[in-house]
């Protein structure tokens, strides 16, 4: 009886050891480089996010475009077709963002209209007006309409400009209008002047690359 009772003991420890009651935890796995660069850490700022993905190609209301290598595509964002970060040059503290909207077939407002809109979200060390440059071509066949504007940018701090303005002095913006086949698509790259001077290259390589 003794020698049932040990032997049944002994089958139930090890049952119990085999299901992992007494066994040792398994070490966590080591993610490869791959999986390590798709899940940044949380505590990078989302503007200086770097995702583990080439800011590739780009398309909206009958057109497509290549974003420049250098240029780091983002999450998906709400009225946003694409969203690029393009990384601050040496002495600036933020890097630029490239934003694209499509509103929809005729939405969105005019070319004028838009362009007046980008000049009055910037304004002079005087808080005066600023002026804007404004250039107009045809890029494979498609209407475009292109601005600058440099100053102090009044940038909402919230979703349709409904929760006040912060003050950014020393920034710049390149706004392009593209006329696609479905409607206005509203490129703005904005940014540190310095960081968007270095980037202006590249944005109208950008443009160039639009094709119906």
């Amino acid at each position: 009886m003794r020698k049932h009772f040990l032997a049944s003991f002994i089958g139930l420890t090890t049952v119990v050891a085999a299901c992992g009651g007494n066994a040792e935890t398994p070490p966590t796995p080591v993610l490869d480089k791959a999986a390590q660069a798709a899940a940044p850490a949380l505590e990078t700022p989302p503007a200086q996010t770097a995702l583990a993905m080439p800011a590739g190609s780009g398309t909206a209301a009958g057109i497509s475009w290549t974003a420049p290598a250098g240029w780091i595509a983002q999450p998906d964002r709400s009225m946003r077709v694409a969203t690029y970060m393009i990384p601050a040059s040496d002495g600036d503290a933020e890097a630029g963002e490239c934003a694209v909207f499509f509103f929809g077939s005729g939405q969105g407002g005019s070319v004028d209209l838009n362009v007046t809109r980008w000049r009055d979200q910037f304004e002079g060390p005087d808080g005066k007006p600023v002026s804007l440059n404004k250039q107009e071509s045809t890029i494979n066949g498609v209407k475009v309409t292109m601005v600058s504007v440099s100053g102090t940018y009044l940038a909402s701090m919230g979703p349709m400009f409904q929760s006040g303005q912060t003050k950014k002095p020393g920034f710049k913006m390149l706004g392009a209008i593209l006329g696609a086949p479905e409607g206005n698509v509203f490129f703005k790259l904005t940014g540190p002047e310095k960081t968007i001077n270095g980037a202006e290259k590249a944005f109208r390589e950008m443009l160039n690359s639009v094709k119906k």
